[in-house]
């Protein structure tokens, strides 16, 4: 029998082996990796170079045969990656999940790699499945990437076709394989809550996604709130102290403003994972929210849901209230209980760190902090207690 989900889907134990050995033997992917790795100095002589970081790489990928053993050595990058790049990270919501249900988390996203990252990493260390992660394949632009990124069980979301027909036969076939995975496989997905990150810092859901995922929807027997619970979506909430990419997003925002348009270069969007990676974020939390019930009519009231637990569960952090001030020329009139203590970022590092980029661009960069403040304000009397 066929697998309809053959080229979307995570690769599976068996076929972990084979592409390991062709990531190996992939001079783009060696490069890639010594040039992540060693910089400027990769590019000097990579004849040299090449052969050392096949040897490293294969070493630590020695007895790595299925996709456990793939998640532990990426697991340990992780690890480094927290330890040397963030404050710290803290989780809150968890505790209030079925340990052995399969959930559709959907996040907010800020970061094209690190927004799935933190809820894996946040999943594995509360000793729950990780996730597979729907990734766009505008971001899989060489065949290596694909291969990568399907080896961390992320399953391909096809953007690029051009034809309506195409286009609608792929998004059922990805709605379909979601509602597979979580019901028949009973394996937990990540998706985000739009296309595209929230480069501007305000935190919507897209209907479209929610659209998409109705088309797995059996009409004749099944009611639109009823097919909703049965996907058990659960609204996560990441916020980041610092935005490792808020001088690239706040010049594509200015490019916007005044000239009203924005020509992304060719490789952008992988210099932006690159720089989410390595770049200094400060503390991270993730928080998750609550399963949506069957209580809805259409999908923009379940886009409202997933938007208000965002919302209520992100963590202000120092920096967004300093934006908000340096942005409106006064505070935030916001309770204690939703924001988190003050972290490694000083008011004056912050300072610093806006000062730094050109003049026009200040405001924008501003705004990618400030603006999670303005979605909090109409919750201002409310609180979020379980959150931070």
């Amino acid at each position: 029998m066929s697998d309809p989900f053959a080229d979307i889907r995570p690769y599976r134990d068996e076929e972990v082996a084979a592409v390991l050995g062709r990531l190996l033997a992939d001079p783009e992917f060696l490069e890639a990796i010594a040039s992540l790795r060693l910089g400027r100095l990769a590019s000097l002589a990579p004849w040299l170079v090449r052969p050392l970081v096949r040897f490293a790489l294969a070493r630590e990928v020695r007895g790595v045969n299925d996709v456990a053993g793939m998640q532990d050595v990426i697991s340990g990058y992780m690890e480094r990656m927290i330890a040397g790049t963030t404050g710290g990270l803290s989780i809150s919501g968890l505790e209030r999940l079925d340990a052995g249900r399969a959930y559709l988390y959907m996040s907010n996203h800020r970061d094209i790699a690190m927004d799935p990252a933190f809820t894996n990493y946040a999943l594995h260390q509360g000793k729950r499945d990780t996730v597979r992660i729907a990734i766009g394949d505008n971001l899989l632009t060489k065949p290596w990437t694909s291969d990568l990124m399907r080896l961390n069980k992320s399953f391909i979301v096809k953007r690029s076709l051009s034809g309506p027909r195409e286009l609608l036969a792929a998004s059922k076939n990805l709605a379909n394989y979601i509602q597979h995975s979580l019901q028949q496989e009973n394996a937990p997905v990540w998706i985000a809550q739009r296309e595209g990150r929230a480069k501007d810092g305000v935190d919507r859901t897209e209907p479209a996604v929610i659209k998409m995922l109705s088309l797995s929807r059996d009409k004749s027997s099944q009611a639109f709130g009823e097919h909703i619970a049965s996907l058990n979506i659960v609204p996560v909430s990441i916020s980041y102290e610092l935005d490792p990419c808020d001088a690239l997003k706040a010049r594509e925002l200015y490019a916007l403003a005044s000239a009203g348009s924005y020509e992304k270069g060719e490789q952008e969007d992988i210099a932006s994972i690159g720089q989410g990676i390595a770049g200094e974020k400060g503390r991270v939390h993730v928080s998750f929210g609550t399963p949506l019930g069957a209580d809805f009519a259409n999908a923009d009231a379940v886009s409202a849901e997933v938007d208000r637990q965002i919302i209520e569960q992100y963590c202000l952090h120092p920096t967004n209230l300093q934006a908000y001030h340096l942005l409106h020329g006064e505070d935030a009139p916001l309770p204690a209980d939703l924001y988190l203590e003050p972290g490694d970022c000083t008011p004056e590092n912050f300072s610093r760190r806006i000062a730094a980029m050109p003049e026009p661009h200040r405001p924008f960069a501003l705004a990618i902090y400030a603006n999670a403040v303005v979605s909090k304000l109409p919750l201002a009397t409310e609180g979020s207690p379980d959150s931070c």
